[in-house]
């Protein structure tokens, strides 16, 4: 896979985190701006969707198998959207710790897909 790419997006998901965990700690909901954060980062997942998908269409093999690798690529772009939807409905800094909580799940979600493909000529 495209590890620079992997990379960006954990990094990512942890600055996201780390922003809307820095608002709860203020007491606030999520804003606008998280909005956008969460986007940027849902726009990182559905690139790394993309490429993990045309990688398997050129003959790519992940060392753990096909359907575990494409079901980790679809849980990653799932995993901020769905904590952002759970934050509209819990408008106070639970809402925040949520989309904080989410965020960190797609960090682990982006290592173990890294886990999942393989190292690079192994």
């Amino acid at each position: 896979m495209l590890d620079a790419l992997t990379v960006a997006l954990g990094a990512a998901a942890l600055a996201l985190a780390a922003w809307c965990g820095f608002a709860a700690l203020r007491d606030q909901p999520t804003k606008d701006w998280h909005f956008i954060g969460m986007g940027v980062v849902t726009l990182l997942a559905l690139a790394q969707l993309v490429v993990g998908v045309v990688k398997l269409a050129q003959g790519g093999k992940p060392d753990e198998g096909t359907v575990i690798f494409v079901a980790y690529l679809v849980g990653a772009l799932a995993a901020v959207p769905a904590a952002g939807l759970l934050s509209l409905s819990e408008r106070t800094k639970w809402g925040s710790v949520t989309v904080a909580a989410g965020a960190v799940v797609l960090a682990v979600l982006e290592v173990r897909l890294y886990d999942i493909w393989g190292t690079p000529g192994a």
